[in-house]
């Protein structure tokens, strides 16, 4: 069985993500990830249309102790600790791409700001860096259309060459934001279902 990867925020196939930047086909909208160096650190961009009301969407970014189910390569995700409108978690896996495994191990902080934004950071393991957020934008003239994105900066604490650091983060997060993604439609379809069913 292979390696599990980094978490929800590093978001998170590797195979697809080796060229600069990628499109990925989603059920629905395109989903773009984008990663470039900003020093020894890597940037990364991911962005994606949702077709779901928003409180389904925020409750989907916020429900901390269930990310591992249905964000790949999530080993653990749960809260330790609430701050006002932070919640510190702590969240394992691995981030992995061809021959090269990276086990994560971390605490980080996450703070809400709704409706928009959702601001990350690391507070302690083994990630030298990790500062960013899920941003939510709602279309003009469309109540349950959004644009998500995810923006940040993600450094390993080792010392990881970045012609291999640049791949494998932008991997784990087009596979992990991907499935944020799905799962925010997962359950919009069920709760459309259910809607269509009790009339």
């Amino acid at each position: 069985m292979r390696t599990p990867r980094i978490g929800k925020y590093c978001a998170t196939g590797a195979l697809l993500m080796l060229g600069a930047g990628a499109v990925i086909a989603q059920a629905a909208e395109p989903m773009s990830v984008e990663a470039s160096t900003r020093g020894s650190a890597v940037e990364i961009r991911a962005q994606a249309t949702i077709k779901a009301p928003y409180a389904l969407i925020w409750q989907t970014l916020t429900d901390y102790d269930h990310l591992a189910e249905f964000i790949p390569g999530m080993a653990r995700s749960r809260v330790i600790e609430r701050r006002g409108s932070a919640a510190i978690v702590e969240q394992t896996g691995a981030a992995a791409i061809m021959f090269f495994d990276y086990p994560i191990k971390v605490v980080v902080e996450s703070t809400e700001h709704p409706p928009t934004y959702i601001g990350i950071r690391v507070l302690k393991g083994n990630l030298k860096q990790l500062d960013g957020g899920y941003q939510l934008e709602r279309v003009a003239d469309k109540p349950d259309e959004f644009v998500l994105r995810w923006l940040g900066l993600i450094e390993p604490s080792l010392p990881v060459p970045l012609f291999i650091t640049v791949p494998l983060m932008r991997a784990n997060i087009s596979d992990q934001f991907g499935g944020m993604v799905k799962e925010i439609e997962r359950r919009e379809a069920l709760r459309a279902a259910n809607r269509a069913s009790a009339q």
